[in-house]
């Protein structure tokens, strides 16, 4: 279908047909007719095919047709006015101080992620630039400063991550009364993420007559029931099976020890023909150490992660856009929301614990009609993950022929639990210590650490029917005869 018989207002199809589109895809086709309709909608389909346009460009268009007209001033009036008016009523805006009173929010779209919360508002700017609709978008790890000063001159649309939301709105920022529409995009990755306390609270904020839209890329039992709550009565779209991965990808697996999988990889990116490169780490310590050795052999790279600030992350992603681009390292952060062309190969140097973060993963290539390569890394204790992923996607990865000098040797788990390594290895912040023994668990599950041997005092008596040197009771044939006596606890509150 085309997007002239979308039924998009001319605005939108000016917009569109600036930027190239003239065939909607599956999901756009399906959803934007509804939306325009007025309809509740839950739509699924898989990464790179369009779902922001397919909410964002009805979501503008229901906005302008709503717009509420200003008091006092007809349509024609900035028409018909002169140079000398004009600089007038702009004078006259100027006296109302800093705080003019501000526009409603009247759309509010809500998004796991920074990164999806820029993209989103970037689309909002590309498809709403014949408006005079205004959006911003509001999220954490940044100042505050901007994001308050773009609410005070008021906003029709607001893209935000809902701890950055709720946060201004605890401040008396943000008001959710008039809210005519609502998105969750991404909703599976926002209930993972721990956000559903925090989308119940704003849920509770916004009017209940709305109109309500949820998107994801996949669609498990408890987003459905979360719909039947939330949506009234949603048109159901579905242009995909869940979690099917784009069929342009070459999809293949290296089986390789856990402790030469950073030389695998150097050689990898070394003999390899490749475009823009993104190897995916199960943690953000993990990260950091696969751009450090990649640096010290001679490659660019950076690392992208929760622990980055969102400068950091902004100029690693535009790096990463631009002509001579670095290897890319990142955490699941990056799994979702980058639309960025040309990416032609995925390397999962770690399998995700959950089999659905693989398709996202792996959606990052082969977008826009383009292929793709996606290369995975598996450890021995990785075999488990990587029967749920191909369990999953219902195929089996291609395995591709062991390199010399990459035999893998250690045992084959079937489980599907990793082990953490000590110290820092695989965590961020852990203690850079050496670990005295392995921790044990007490019954509050605490973990403790084994308490250390005492030694025995010079002289102590060795039989066993004498008591002990350091004033114990004296044995009297029982079991607890020969223990140490207990100590006296001490107040330790000024330690």
């Amino acid at each position: 279908m085309k997007f002239a018989d979308l039924g998009l207002a001319e605005p939108f199809f000016r917009a569109v047909k600036e930027l190239g589109y003239e065939v909607a895809t599956p999901i756009q086709a399906q959803a934007i007719p509804s939306i325009l309709a007025g309809c509740d909608l839950i739509g699924c389909a898989q990464t790179g095919t369009g779902k922001t346009a397919a909410f964002t460009l009805p979501l503008l268009d229901r906005l302008v047709q709503t717009t509420p007209k200003r008091e006092n001033e007809p349509p024609q009036q900035e028409q018909q006015e002169t140079n000398g008016e004009r600089q007038n009523r702009a004078d006259r805006r100027r006296s109302r101080g800093a705080n003019p009173k501000p526009r409603p929010i009247r759309g509010l779209i809500l998004a796991p992620t920074r990164e999806l919360a820029a993209q989103i508002g970037a689309s909002l700017n590309r498809y709403g630039k014949h408006t005079a609709l205004r959006s911003t978008i509001i999220y954490g790890g940044v100042s505050q400063v901007p994001q308050v000063k773009a609410l005070r001159h008021g906003v029709d649309l607001l893209v935000a991550t809902p701890g950055r939301l709720l946060d201004l709105v605890n401040q008396g920022y943000v008001e959710l009364k008039h809210v005519q529409i609502l998105v969750f995009d991404e909703a599976d990755q926002m209930l993972d993420m721990g956000f559903l306390p925090d989308l119940k609270r704003i849920e509770r904020l916004v009017p209940r007559d709305r109109q309500s839209l949820m998107f994801s890329a996949t669609m498990p039992e408890a987003i459905r029931k979360i719909a039947e709550e939330w949506l009234h009565n949603p048109v159901s779209v579905q242009v995909t099976p869940v979690s099917t991965p784009a069929d342009r990808i070459a999809q293949s697996v290296h089986f390789v020890d856990q402790k030469q999988k950073p030389d695998l990889l150097t050689q990898l990116l070394h003999g390899t023909p490749r475009g823009r490169t993104l190897v995916f780490s199960r943690t953000k310590h993990g990260a950091d150490k696969i751009v450090k050795h990649l640096e010290r052999k001679g490659l660019d790279a950076a690392a992208i992660h929760g622990n980055k600030s969102q400068g950091a992350r902004n100029r690693a992603l535009e790096s990463f856009k631009g002509k001579n681009p670095p290897v890319l390292v990142a955490t699941d952060i990056a799994a979702r929301g980058l639309d960025i062309r040309e990416v032609t190969h995925i390397i999962n140097y770690d399998l995700p614990e959950v089999p659905e973060t693989y398709v996202h993963r792996i959606g990052r290539t082969a977008r826009a009609g383009a292929e793709g390569i996606a290369l995975s890394f598996c450890a021995g204790e990785e075999r488990g993950l990587l029967r749920q992923i191909e369990r999953l996607m219902k195929t089996s990865l291609r395995i591709e022929p062991t390199l010399e000098g990459f035999t893998p040797t250690e045992p084959i788990s079937h489980g599907t639990t990793i082990k953490k390594s000590g110290g820092r290895g695989g965590r961020s912040g852990g203690s850079q210590g050496k670990p005295r023994g392995p921790i044990k668990l007490e019954s509050s599950g605490k973990p403790r650490r084994p308490a250390r041997p005492k030694s025995k005092p010079a002289g102590a008596a060795q039989s066993s029917g004498s008591a002990q040197s350091t004033g114990s009771r004296p044995a009297g044939g029982t079991a607890t005869a020969n223990r140490p006596p207990k100590k006296k606890s001490r107040h330790r509150s000024g330690v």
